[in-house]
């Protein structure tokens, strides 16, 4: 009774958790009014949307949250948010800059599979399917490109002027950086406190399987965007 009732528990907490969560993908992307401010604005205004568009980017968070789960070193935290960071730098750039296109929802899609991946990999999936471990470094800084790409696609929807471009793009990645370090901070901090009870080795697998889901809600959102399109 006890087991069936804590499964109960924990399938009530995870339809809590998918039913708030579907609720702000409809507002994922950007508003006009920080269009209209993106596309007048200097490089101010890019940093500021840069900050504002990773801080709100549950997408980005999910990742991030999955990446560092298990991190308990800040050394490894560093080296691990670098890799992700030079990959997002690497295609936000070349993709704005170099005019490289790729379709907003399947890349996003490809985003929501990074969310899957590293939920699987903190709870020892790969190891136990299929006797492998992938290189979790490797495949931060590859979903760190596809990330990158993720963000391109915003930008490349605005009618940006050519004239300083440049500055204005590398202002936007800065600003991304800078909201990545606030984001990362806050679910640090959170992060230290929860590691320290009891229950926290107990609660982690739970919400692993609870990102793993969100995960596969944004393939499933992102899916049915590129379809309907």
């Amino acid at each position: 009774m006890q087991v069936a009732a804590g499964l109960a528990r924990r399938l009530a907490a995870l339809g809590l958790w998918l039913a708030a969560f579907a609720a702000p993908l409809a507002a994922h992307g950007v508003s006009a009014a920080d269009r209209a401010f993106l596309e007048s604005g200097g490089l101010v205004a890019f940093l500021y949307l840069g900050a504002k568009h990773m801080v709100t980017g549950y997408d980005h968070l999910l990742f991030l949250l999955g990446v560092i789960f298990f991190l308990y070193r800040l050394k490894d935290v560093a080296l691990y948010v670098t890799l992700f960071a030079v990959g997002h730098s690497v295609t936000l750039l070349g993709g704005v800059l170099g005019g490289v296109h790729v379709n907003a929802y399947l890349v996003d899609a490809v985003i929501g599979l990074s969310v899957v991946y590293k939920a699987l990999d903190n709870l020892g999936a790969f190891k136990r399917w299929f006797g492998v471990q992938p290189d979790t470094r490797a495949a931060v800084l590859l979903f760190g490109f596809v990330h990158g790409f993720g963000l391109a696609t915003k930008l490349q929807d605005f009618a940006l002027a050519r004239a300083g471009l440049v500055p204005k793009i590398v202002a936007f990645n800065v600003g991304v950086e800078a909201g990545q370090f606030l984001a990362l901070a806050a679910i640090l901090i959170v992060m230290a406190y929860w590691r320290r009870t009891a229950a926290f080795e107990r609660q982690a697998f739970v919400s692993n399987v609870l990102i793993m889901a969100s995960g596969f809600l944004l393939i499933g959102y992102q899916l049915t965007g590129y379809v309907l399109e």
